[in-house]
């Protein structure tokens, strides 16, 4: 098989930019290891910032999104006592979309017949060829059979485990990475969420986090010692927990229920430097992991599709090899302030093994000081609904 593009992993990533290259008129094709199914069991995040709001309104992919997803004007901080409202609205005059990931990525799924975009599933042992040269290829196999896409341009979208960042020399990348000591235990209930908006909370034994998935599907979160195992936590045990941490005022309003998806997953923060090397370019968490705190993994992998989509379309269209060549360092520079802010945010609601009374008392102050500028929360409304592209 001969394409322009060969894009290796169906994920949201894989498949917004395979749409936006097939609007565009230009041949690609998906290769994932998974089957459909699978990709669609994955449960992760669930709010969205603009660009990846405006990025399905390009493709006209956004009517059950607009339909079911809930806009969302702030979101909340809490200490154990009380909720501290950023109103990202009133500061920024922006707001994000609480549509979950799993049904982002069933949106984009369903129209690839339509919209002629070629989508290989159960594409194993995929292995990448040459991406020094102008004549990149690709081999998996499917169904027994070793096969081979020659492509011009390589896109990596397949995740941390994935090949595609594994196929830069070792002399030419470079990674930064901070692993954290506890995971977030979630659980996910079939019952209406107990605030309209989200709540991150700081407590003294640790932090929670309320979300939502519609006006009907709560998502909830605690943090946990890595060393923690799934079976210890009783969907009883998790409500109580979460009735402490989130404080008085949000556990009035926690309505119980059977989990319907209980897991832990641990945190990092992650970058890969270069993006881009060769005819290979990498977007999303191919090239970089934030922790969930402040919602930017799946819509720091949609900037990255927008930058991708800008220079490959402008090499096809204007044959500028510029902006393949400058993919990489303007996609890296929203990436290090998206993880700042998520590192931040992660530091200040988060307790850690080696912090002590006097770090506790850094946490509340500058949670006092957030509640109390103005200037503080305008700041972290700008980060949260999404810094410009």
């Amino acid at each position: 098989m001969r394409t322009q593009v060969a894009i290796i992993g169906a994920g949201p990533s894989g498949l917004l930019l395979g749409h936006l290259l097939r609007q565009a008129g230009i041949d690609c094709v998906v290769l994932e290891r998974q089957t459909g199914p699978y990709v669609l069991s994955r449960i992760r995040a669930g709010v969205l910032e603009q660009v990846t709001v405006q990025l399905m309104e390009r493709l006209g992919l956004d009517a059950r999104m607009k339909a079911e997803g809930l806009p969302h004007d702030g979101f909340n901080l809490a200490d154990g006592e009380r909720l501290i409202r950023i109103d990202i609205k009133a500061l920024t005059g922006k707001e994000v979309m609480v549509y979950g990931q799993t049904e982002l990525t069933r949106d984009l799924m369903e129209a690839t017949g339509e919209r002629g975009l070629e989508v290989v599933y159960e594409a194993s042992d995929v292995a990448l060829f040459d991406i020094e040269s102008d004549a990149p290829y690709v081999t998996y196999t499917k169904d027994g059979v070793e096969r081979r896409v020659d492509a011009r341009f390589i896109v990596g979208c397949d995740g941390f485990h994935g090949p595609s960042r594994k196929a830069i020399p070792e002399s030419v990348g470079r990674s930064f990475e901070r692993v954290y000591p506890f995971g977030w235990l979630g659980i996910l209930a079939d019952v209406p969420p107990c605030n309209h908006e989200l709540i991150y909370a700081n407590h003294e034994r640790g932090f929670a986090l309320a979300s939502m998935r519609s006006e009907t599907r709560s998502r909830y979160y605690v943090d946990v010692p890595l060393t923690e195992k799934i079976e210890d936590w009783s969907d009883d045990r998790v409500w109580d927990e979460l009735a402490v941490r989130l404080g008085p005022e949000a556990a009035a309003n926690i309505t119980r229920g059977p989990s319907i998806e209980k897991s832990i997953a641990p945190l990092r923060s992650f970058v890969f430097e270069p993006m881009r090397h060769g005819s290979l370019m990498l977007c999303g968490d191919s090239a970089h992991i934030v922790p969930p705190t402040g919602a930017k993994g799946l819509n720091l992998a949609a900037s990255d599709v927008h930058y991708a989509a800008e220079a490959l379309l402008a090499f096809f269209k204007s044959n500028d090899a510029d902006a393949i060549a400058g993919y990489s360092e303007k996609a890296l520079a929203r990436v290090w302030k998206s993880e700042r802010f998520s590192w931040t945010l992660t530091k200040l609601m988060h307790r850690f093994p080696e912090d002590g009374p006097f770090e506790r008392r850094m946490q509340q102050a500058e949670l006092d000081y957030i509640a109390s500028s103005e200037a503080a929360q305008r700041s972290i409304a700008e980060n949260y609904v999404g810094l410009p592209v």
